[in-house]
């Protein structure tokens, strides 16, 4: 590895994370979703999802596990994935990576990770959903080898909906 590269490193989040997580998910959804959904929808959709009494709900009561993408010290990114209503198959909840971290492979590692753990677990497939108007992420996850498998209209309160793609990928097994 290259001295000047820091390193990369991929860490299950604890309880005192949980307000890092929320506070990184508001940089990147106030970046990244405007044009995509409407302010308004960002702001309920934060406060509805990242809350920690969510956050806590989705690791104690969901089994749903949170990791962290470290780049040398700085808390880049994060994920959330955990079993879904069928057997073997488990859901991708949450990727995002701060804006100054995109676009370098970083993404793709991430993603990676969290399909070789599923895979631990007994999964044999990952689905995901994302909004129909995020075509960076559509394209990265196509380049991950996932493909559009259905489309959903999902009523989340607050007069707001998610209008997503539902994207799976079956995995290899470890």
């Amino acid at each position: 590895m290259n001295p000047k590269q820091p390193t990369v490193t991929i860490v299950p989040a604890t309880d005192a994370d949980l307000t890092a997580i929320a506070k990184l998910a508001g940089v990147i959804w106030r970046s990244h979703y405007p044009g995509i959904i409407s302010v308004k929808q960002i702001e309920y959709m934060l406060g509805k999802m990242y809350s920690l009494e969510t956050l806590r709900e989705d690791i104690r009561a969901r089994g749903i596990c949170y990791v962290r993408l470290l780049v040398g010290n700085d808390f880049a990114g994060f994920a959330a994935y955990g079993p879904a209503d069928q057997p073997k198959l488990f859901k991708l909840h949450k990727i995002y990576l701060h804006p100054d971290w995109q676009s370098k492979g970083f993404g793709s590692l991430l993603l990676q990770h969290c399909e070789r753990e599923a895979s631990k677990l007994g999964a044999d497939r990952l689905l995901l959903t994302v909004n129909k108007r995020n075509a960076k992420a559509i394209t990265a996850y196509e380049r991950n080898g996932f493909a559009i498998t259905d489309s959903i209209v999902t009523d989340i309160g607050g007069g707001f909906v998610m209008d997503d793609y539902v994207m799976t990928k079956k995995l290899k097994r470890e």
